[in-house]
C-alpha cells in the first residue's frame, strides 16, 4: 500500500484550520460600546461607572501603556438567530466574544480585561484564547456590561531580551498601543466545537506514534473519512456525522501500562514580575473567576492555586469573588495549595522569614478555609535551599512540588519521584512533573513527552500535569478540559484523570513506598545572576529581616516585663510586605523597574515602621534618662552586653593605622594586617598561630570588574564566560587615613568606589565597607580573598545551617555550579584554619582553587558578587548609590563565622535612656544553639515562642532559661501548635522562671512555647 500518510496530515491539517476553527461560530453581531479612561491608576467599579462615556468602534485605537479603560457594552442576540418559540438553535449558545487588539505574545504578558455586571460583580476575564463570556448574555439574549481593559504593554513575552522602557510609567509613554477589533456576541455551534476537539486530540496523537504504527494509520484513514462526511459549505450541519466517524478510535482504550497523568488546573501567576505588583492583584482575579466560569461549564475540573497573599487580595479587592471560591474551596475543586504567602525564591529569604513563609500562608488557610494544606507547591523558583525539607515539615507539610530543575542547563535530575533529604537528615516527599511545564495546555506532544521523560518507570506510573496558560495568569479553557476528556483512556495516549494535588500525592506514595533519595539542595544550573541582581532591593530585604528580629525580640521584652501593648498587627503587616517582596521574580531582581520602585519604597516604609517599634520598646525598657544604652539583639554577647539583653557599658575602640613604608598596619594583638600602597590588604595574619590568611603574593580586598553579557536570561543569569575578561580594580584615585580608617578611592568606567578598611580592638575581623556609585552597563563588579588555605569545600551559611560546596570541577555536577549563593557567611578551612568572609547584603558567590605562588599546593579564592548591572527586563538595573559592608574572619571556626554573620547584620543599638540594664528574656547554655526569634504567640495568648537551631553541625545539648514566669514549657511546630517532644527533653521551674533541656541533632530546629 502506497504511504499517503504525510499528505493526510497536510489535509487535516488545513482541514481543521480552514474549516473547523473557522465555523465554531455560526453568526456575529457587533454590539454598542462607549468607553471611559482611567486618569491614573485603577479605580474601582463604583467610580469607573460614573464617568463620561464615548462612543468608540472597531478598528480604533485605545489604552495608554499600564492604563486603564473601561468599555461599556450593551445589545442583545438578533431576532433572526431565535426560533418562532424565541429560542437558539439547537446545539448552539451565545456568547460575548471579545479581542481587544490581542498580539501574537502569549497570554498574560499583554492587554487583558475583566467583565463586569451593572451591579459591580465580577463576571470574567478577558485574555488571548480565552476571550468568550457566556455569563455575559442574559436569559432574555441582552447583553449589558462593563469591561474593564487593561492595557498592559508586552515587556518582552517573546523573550529576545532586548532593552525597553516600556516597564516604568515614567518612561513607558502616553499614545495607545492597541486596536479594539471587536466586541460581539455570536451563536457558538457546539458540535463543531466538540468535533474540533476531537480532531486536535487525534491529530496531536497522530505526531507522537511512531510512523510504522498500526494504530497511527488507523486515526489518520479516521481522520480522513470524517473530513469526507463533513460538508466544508456546511460544516455545522454536517459536524455530527463528522464524529460519529471517529467515535471508533476515541473508544480505543489505553493500554493497561500507559502512564497516568493527574491532571491539575492551574495557573501559575507571577506575584509580580514583567507587571507591577497592582496589576497582579487584577491579573488574580481574572484567572480565578474563569476558573469559576469553566467549574460552571465543566464539572470535573478540579483547580490549584498556591499563595496565601493571592486570595488575602481578593478577600480585600474583591469579596464577592472570594465568596464564589469559598463555595468551591468547600466543594473540594478549588485548592489552595502552596502552603505559603507566596512562591517566594528560597535560596536568599533568611532563616525566619523562610519559616514565616509557611506560618503566614498556611495560617491565612486554616482561619479563612479551615485547610491545613499538606504540600509546598513552587514550580518556578530558582533552585531549592537544602533547609527547606526541614522547614516544610516542621510547618506541617507533607509533599513538595517543582518542575524547575527541568530547565538546568548541564546535568539532569535523575529522579522525577523521590524523597528529598535536607541539611539536618529530613526527608520530604517530592516530585518533578516530567511533563517540564507548568503551562501544560493539554497538547498530545506534552502527554507523550511526559510518559518518555519520566525517569521511574518500572517502580512508579503516575506523574502531575499542571495545566492552564500561567505566569502572566488565564488558567485553564475549556479546550484543555475537553483534550483531558479525550484522552482519560486513549490507545496510544497515557491516560489523564482530572485530579488535585492531594489525590496525585497520595496515589504516588501508595504506589512508591519506598523512593531513591536526593540529598542537599536542589541547585539550579540557571538563573545563577539572581543572586546578585537588584541590589538595593537585596539589601531591603535583608535590613527588614533583622529590624523584624530587633522589633519582636524588644517588644515581646517589653510587654514581659512591663505589660506594654505587643504591636502585633503592626509586626504581621511589616512581616506581609517582606514576604511578598520574596517573590521569586521580585528579590531575586528578575521583574520591571517599576516593581523595584515600589519595593524599596516599602522596604522604607517598614524600616520606619520597625524602627518606631524598636525605639518604643526600648524606652519602656530603659527608661527615660541621658545615658547611652546599648543593646544586641544578636544571639552572642558581645562588648560587654549579653546576648537578647542591654546594658550601659561603653563600645570598643577602633585601632588606630601606622604608617609602614607605602601601607599602613592595623595590629590589635590578635590579628595584624597590613595594607599596601594599592589599598589592597596584602597580609593579615592571625598572631596566635602566625597563620596568613591571605595567599602568598596575593591581595584579598580586591573589586574585578568583568564583562557581563549572559546568552540568554538578561538579569536572570551569570554566564561562565563571563570569567573570560576581567579587569583588576588597582588603581587608586585617593588613598588616606581617616581618623582610625584607611580610605581608598578608586574610579572605573563612569563609577567610583570609596573603600574603608578597619581594625576593632580585640576582632579578629577586618571590616572593610564600601559607597559605590555604579554606573557600568553589563558589568560584573566581583571582591575577591584569595586566602591561603588548600581545601576541596567552601562552607556557606543557609537557613538554619549550612552546606559544603565542592571547589573543584571534578564532575559536571561541580563544574556547573559555579556561583552558588550564601547568607551572611562563607568559610573555607583546614582542619586547623579557617578564614570566613561576612556580609551585610550580598548573597551570590564564587569560590574556586589556583596554584600557591610558594611552596606549592593550592590556594582558595573566595568571592562576593557586589552589584551587576543587566538591561532586561530593567534597562536601570542597580544604577546609583550603594553602601556594602564585609568582613574578613582570621582564623575563624564555624562558630566564629556565625558569630560574626549575625554582628555585621545585627550591629548595637544604641539609645538614650536611664541605662537600666534589660535582662534577657532568657539564656542559652550552649553558644552553637542559636536564637532565631524570640516572639509573643501568634494566637495572643501571650506565650512566649522561642525558635532555635543547632548551627554548627555537631549534636548539642543545651539549656534554655526563661528569666520570668512561666507554668510551662512545650515543643511545637512553626504554627505553634503542641507536637510531641523530639528536641525538648525535660524542663523544670526555678528561681523565677523555667529551663528547657534540648538535645538536638547537627542543624535541629526547635521551636519552644513558654506559657505565662
Amino acid at each position: 500500500m502506497h504511504d499517503r500518510s504525510t499528505l493526510a496530515e497536510l489535509r487535516v491539517d488545513r482541514f481543521l484550520r480552514e474549516r473547523l476553527q473557522a465555523s465554531l461560530y455560526r453568526a456575529a453581531q457587533p454590539l454598542e460600546l462607549a468607553r471611559w479612561e482611567a486618569a491614573g491608576e485603577p479605580v474601582d467599579f463604583a467610580e469607573a461607572v460614573g464617568g463620561t462615556y464615548e462612543p468608540i468602534a472597531a478598528g480604533e485605537r485605545w489604552g495608554r501603556p499600564w492604563g486603564t479603560t473601561w468599555f461599556r457594552v450593551q445589545g442583545r442576540v438578533p431576532e433572526d438567530w431565535l426560533d418562532a418559540e424565541g429560542r437558539l438553535p439547537e446545539a448552539t449558545r451565545a456568547e460575548l466574544v471579545v479581542d481587544l487588539g490581542f498580539t501574537t505574545g502569549q497570554p498574560g504578558f499583554q492587554c487583558e480585561g475583566m467583565v463586569w455586571t451593572t451591579d459591580g460583580s465580577p463576571l470574567r476575564g478577558i485574555a488571548p484564547l480565552n476571550n468568550a463570556v457566556v455569563e455575559a448574555v442574559g436569559a432574555d439574549g441582552s447583553v449589558d456590561v462593563y469591561i474593564e481593559g487593561a492595557s498592559n504593554p508586552d515587556v518582552g513575552s517573546l523573550f529576545t531580551f532586548d532593552p525597553t522602557p516600556v516597564g516604568d510609567p515614567a518612561t513607558a509613554g502616553t499614545d495607545p498601543i492597541y486596536t479594539l477589533r471587536h466586541v460581539d456576541v455570536r451563536l457558538r455551534d457546539l458540535d463543531v466545537t466538540a468535533l474540533l476537539a476531537d480532531t486536535r486530540a487525534l491529530r496531536g496523537l497522530v505526531g507522537q506514534l511512531d510512523a510504522g504504527s498500526p494504530r497511527r494509520a488507523t486515526i489518520l484513514q479516521a481522520l480522513e473519512r470524517m473530513i469526507d462526511a463533513v460538508d466544508p459549505h456546511d460544516v455545522a450541519g454536517t459536524a455530527a456525522a463528522g464524529r460519529a466517524v471517529l467515535a471508533p478510535v476515541l473508544a480505543s482504550p489505553a493500554t493497561a501500562s500507559a502512564h497516568t497523568l493527574h491532571a491539575v488546573g492551574h495557573a501559575h501567576i507571577d506575584s509580580a514580575w514583567l507587571w507591577p505588583v497592582r496589576e497582579t492583584v487584577r491579573k488574580v482575579a481574572r484567572t480565578f473567576s474563569n476558573v469559576l466560569s469553566l467549574m460552571e461549564e465543566d464539572p470535573d475540573v478540579v483547580f490549584a492555586a498556591s499563595s496565601a497573599q493571592q486570595y488575602a487580595w481578593m478577600k480585600e479587592y474583591y469579596p464577592d469573588l472570594f465568596a464564589r471560591i469559598r463555595r468551591r474551596v468547600e466543594e473540594g475543586r478549588f485548592v489552595p495549595v502552596g502552603s505559603m504567602w507566596v512562591e517566594s525564591d528560597t535560596n536568599m529569604p533568611g532563616s525566619e522569614a523562610m519559616a514565616r513563609q509557611f506560618i503566614a500562608g498556611k495560617g491565612f488557610f486554616i482561619r479563612e478555609f479551615g485547610l491545613d494544606t499538606p504540600e509546598v507547591w513552587l514550580p518556578d523558583s530558582f533552585g531549592y535551599t537544602g533547609a527547606l525539607p526541614q522547614i516544610a515539615r516542621a510547618a506541617g507539610a507533607r509533599w513538595f512540588l517543582t518542575q524547575k530543575t527541568s530547565w538546568n542547563e548541564t546535568n539532569r535530575m535523575p529522579h522525577h519521584t523521590f524523597q528529598w533529604e535536607g541539611i539536618d537528615g529530613t526527608r520530604l516527599f517530592t516530585h518533578f512533573p516530567p511533563v517540564d511545564t507548568y503551562n501544560s495546555v493539554v497538547s498530545a506532544a506534552e502527554l507523550a513527552h511526559a510518559e518518555r521523560n519520566f525517569a521511574d518507570k518500572g517502580r512508579a506510573s503516575v506523574s502531575l500535569l499542571p495545566y492552564g496558560y500561567g505566569d502572566g495568569g488565564g488558567g485553564p479553557t475549556r479546550e484543555m478540559a475537553h483534550a483531558i476528556a479525550r484522552t482519560g483512556s486513549l490507545e496510544g495516549s497515557p491516560k489523564v484523570v482530572h485530579s488535585s494535588p492531594r489525590r496525585f500525592f497520595e496515589t504516588a506514595e501508595d504506589e512508591y513506598p519506598d523512593p531513591e533519595v536526593w540529598v542537599g539542595e536542589l541547585y539550579l544550573e540557571f538563573h545563577r545572576g539572581t543572586y546578585t541582581s537588584q541590589l538595593a532591593t537585596k539589601q531591603g530585604n535583608r535590613r527588614s529581616e533583622h529590624l523584624l528580629r530587633e522589633a519582636e525580640l524588644w517588644a515581646a521584652t517589653a510587654t514581659v516585663r512591663t505589660g506594654a501593648d505587643y504591636p502585633a498587627e503592626r509586626l504581621a503587616r511589616a512581616w506581609e510586605t517582606v514576604l511578598l517582596q520574596q517573590f521569586h521574580d521580585i528579590l531575586p531582581g528578575s521583574s520591571i523597574a517599576w516593581v523595584y520602585h515600589d519595593a524599596e519604597r516599602n522596604y522604607a516604609a517598614v524600616a520606619r515602621e520597625l524602627e518606631d517599634v524598636i525605639e518604643s520598646s526600648l524606652r519602656v525598657l530603659a527608661g527615660e534618662g541621658d545615658r547611652v544604652v546599648r543593646a544586641n539583639a544578636a544571639p552572642h554577647g558581645r562588648e560587654g552586653i549579653p546576648a537578647l539583653g542591654a546594658t550601659a557599658s561603653g563600645a570598643p575602640g577602633r585601632v588606630a593605622p601606622r604608617a609602614d613604608g607605602e601601607g599602613w598596619v592595623l595590629d590589635n594583638g590578635v590579628v595584624r594586617v597590613r595594607v599596601d600602597g594599592r589599598g589592597l590588604i596584602v597580609s593579615a595574619v592571625d598572631l596566635a598561630t602566625g597563620r596568613d590568611a591571605v595567599a602568598p603574593g596575593a591581595a584579598a580586598g580586591l573589586l574585578q570588574l568583568h564583562r557581563d553579557t549572559p546568552t540568554q536570561w538578561d538579569a536572570w543569569d551569570v554566564d561562565v564566560h563571563y570569567r573570560e575578561t576581567v579587569t583588576d580594580l588597582t588603581e587608586v584615585h585617593d588613598l588616606r587615613v581617616d581618623d582610625d580608617e584607611i580610605v581608598v578611592e578608586r574610579r572605573f568606567g563612569s563609577s567610583r568606589v570609596t573603600q574603608r578598611i578597619a581594625l576593632d580592638a580585640g576582632s579578629r575581623t577586618v571590616s572593610l565597607s564600601f559607597d559605590l556609585d555604579w554606573q557600568e552597563t553589563q558589568k560584573l563588579l566581583k571582591l575577591a580573598f584569595p586566602v591561603d588555605v588548600h581545601t576541596g569545600v567552601a562552607t556557606s551559611e543557609i537557613q538554619f545551617g549550612h552546606i559544603d560546596r565542592a571547589t573543584h570541577t571534578n564532575t559536571s555536577w561541580d563544574a556547573a555550579r559555579f556561583e552558588t549563593v550564601a547568607h551572611r557567611w562563607i568559610r573555607v578551612a583546614e582542619p586547623d584554619f579557617g578564614v570566613a568572609v561576612v556580609n551585610d547584603s550580598t548573597y551570590g558567590h564564587d569560590v574556586t582553587r589556583a596554584p600557591r605562588g610558594e611552596g606549592g599546593g593550592t590556594v582558595s579564592i573566595v568571592r562576593l558578587s557586589l552589584i551587576r548591572s543587566a538591561l532586561f527586563p530593567d534597562p536601570t538595573q542597580d544604577r546609583g548609590e550603594h553602601r556594602l559592608h564585609v568582613g574578613l574572619v582570621v582564623g575563624a571556626d564555624v562558630a566564629d563565622a556565625v558569630t560574626e554573620g549575625y554582628r555585621i547584620n545585627l550591629p548595637v543599638r544604641t539609645i538614650v535612656a536611664a541605662g537600666a540594664e534589660i535582662d534577657p528574656l532568657l539564656t542559652v547554655s550552649d553558644p552553637g544553639v542559636v536564637v532565631e526569634a524570640v516572639k509573643l504567640a501568634e494566637d495572643g495568648s501571650g506565650d512566649v515562642i522561642v525558635r532555635l537551631y543547632e548551627a554548627l553541625g555537631v549534636r548539642a545539648t543545651a539549656t534554655v532559661t526563661a528569666s520570668f514566669a512561666a507554668t510551662g514549657v512545650v515543643e511545637t511546630d512553626l504554627l505553634e501548635r503542641e507536637l510531641p517532644a523530639a528536641a525538648l527533653t525535660s524542663s523544670a521551674s526555678g528561681d523565677g522562671g523555667r529551663s528547657a533541656k534540648l538535645e538536638l541533632r547537627p542543624f535541629q530546629i526547635a521551636t519552644l512555647r513558654f506559657t505565662r
